[in-house]
């Protein structure tokens, strides 16, 4: 019954380190970028209209982050990269849905 426990739990674990599964890129905020340029980026990059890339750069202003894009890890990390040439600060972190 142990072994069975300790094999569940390193399966949990090998889950929250895996590059599988979905991941989203946090936006911080940063004094430096213009509203217009976060807004453009997010239109441009991620593909949000200009509500959803508006709403964004604002929860981003008022919260200090936001998750602005949700994918597999490949194409967040691409997406990233992409944000990052942009000069915006992006993170990518395992997405964990709200219970």
């Amino acid at each position: 019954m142990n072994n069975v426990l300790s094999s569940e739990m390193s399966k949990t674990k090998s889950k929250r380190t895996s590059k599988r599964g979905t991941w989203q890129i946090i936006l911080h905020d940063d004094s430096t970028i213009t509203f217009d340029h976060v807004i453009d980026s997010l239109m441009d990059v991620c593909g949000h209209n200009q509500f959803q890339a508006h709403q964004c750069a604002l929860i981003t202003h008022n919260r200090k982050r936001c998750s602005i894009f949700v994918d597999s890890y490949s194409v967040c990390t691409y997406t990233a990269e992409i944000l990052k040439k942009l000069k915006l600060t992006v993170t990518l972190e395992k997405y964990e849905k709200d219970i």
